[in-house]
């Protein structure tokens, strides 16, 4: 009966000469006139559903609303599913096939973009920063399916993530300009923990951060961002992680950010930590610091100039100081596992020597710092 209510008065919205003038009372008024008899509370919740039809992301609106809220999953017809506080759970939005047509038609258009058979599947950024992702039929069985990952507006501090001691050799690391990777598997909170470790660099440094999509906030004056776009339907060309991060060398940083490390970008990378850009950061999924230095590996011999494995390896080594390995703890924490140094010998498959495991220093940094800080 909900639903057959919220139709008619959106029919009524939609036949309005400027529906989006309506104001509450406007509203209230359009609910009375389909049902006089409908008490207070049920007016004002057809009111507020009307409200999210009208503005924002429509029905999930609310749901983006929620601060415990990290991802909105709509997985076809049927209920929403949200991550709250680490768990996925069943929301009480409920969207037909309609419904998700018109969600996706608001997200994508306004973005300028296009989602239809000729372009099933789109990757967006949404004007709060949270990534959509959209999956069309027929490549979605039982879809339109959408994903969105809520942009974190809070920056959490290392305090969230490790130990005090854990906390303390990191910020000493950034301070030291080491170059630092942060590897851990899908929502392990890389990205998160990666903006935590932002903090802490020095002020007046100029910082190029790189990005897929845009997610991190960092201090300081001097911050220049970038964000990569791909191909759009009227014929604008992709511009690569890797093509921004060519950029960004000629833009005099003294610290690259790379957001996410996944292509041949890993290449100009490390030459860029080989020649001179210390203190830089970034992330890879990985499950452990050895295999995120084996994908680092893999991701370079993939780059597209014919770099035999050994030169890889002794890049590495030179170019990388630390990987710090995240992962999701119980009731869904994010927590640092492991910090672990890259050992110097290219001759054999890159080392790591531990120094931190789950809030423990087993010892401290064995290179010496790549900048001279004063004190």
């Amino acid at each position: 009966m909900r639903s057959d209510l919220d139709e008619r008065v959106h029919r009524r919205l939609l036949d309005a000469a400027d529906d989006q003038q309506l104001d509450d009372d406007a509203l209230t008024e359009l609910v009375r006139a389909e049902d006089p008899l409908l008490d207070a509370a049920s007016v004002a919740g057809v009111v507020g559903r009307m409200r999210a039809r009208m503005v924002g992301a429509g029905p999930i609106e609310p749901l983006l609303s929620d601060p415990a809220v990290t991802d909105v999953l709509v997985n076809g017809p049927g209920p929403v599913w949200v991550e709250r506080e680490g768990r996925l759970e069943r929301s009480d939005v409920t969207l037909d096939a309609g419904a998700i047509d018109l969600l996706v038609e608001r997200v994508v258009s306004r973005l300028g973009l296009r989602a239809d058979r000729a372009t099933p599947m789109v990757d967006a950024r949404m004007p709060d920063g949270s990534r959509v992702h959209v999956v069309l039929p027929p490549l979605a069985v039982d879809g339109p399916y959408v994903a969105v990952r809520r942009f974190a507006a809070v920056t959490l501090p290392l305090s969230r993530f490790c130990a005090p001691p854990v906390a303390e050799l990191l910020v000493q690391a950034v301070a030291d300009g080491r170059n630092l990777v942060v590897c851990g598997g899908t929502g392990a909170g890389k990205t998160t923990f990666l903006n935590a470790l932002c903090q802490h660099v020095p002020a007046g440094e100029r910082v190029v951060t790189v990005e897929d999509a845009a997610e991190l906030r960092l201090p300081g004056d001097h911050v220049v961002r970038l964000e990569a776009r791909p191909a759009t339907p009227d014929g604008l060309a992709a511009v690569t992680v890797r093509d921004l991060l060519r950029a960004a060398l000629r833009m005099r940083p003294d610290r690259l950010v790379v957001g996410e490390v996944r292509g041949g970008e890993a290449v100009d990378l490390l030459q860029a930590l080989n020649t001179g850009h210390d203190g830089s950061l970034s992330t890879c999924h990985a499950n452990s610091p050895v295999d995120g230095l084996r994908r680092l590996e893999s991701l370079c011999l993939m780059g597209g100039l014919g770099l035999p494995l050994e030169a890889v390896r002794e890049q590495l080594s030179s170019a990388l100081d630390l990987v710090v390995q995240v992962a999701r703890g119980p009731g869904g924490t994010r927590r640092v596992v492991a910090v672990e140094e890259v050992g110097p010998d290219p001759t054999s498959p890159v080392r790591t020597l531990p120094l931190a495991v789950h809030g423990l220093v087993l010892t401290e940094p064995l290179r010496p710092p790549r900048r001279t800080v004063s004190s």
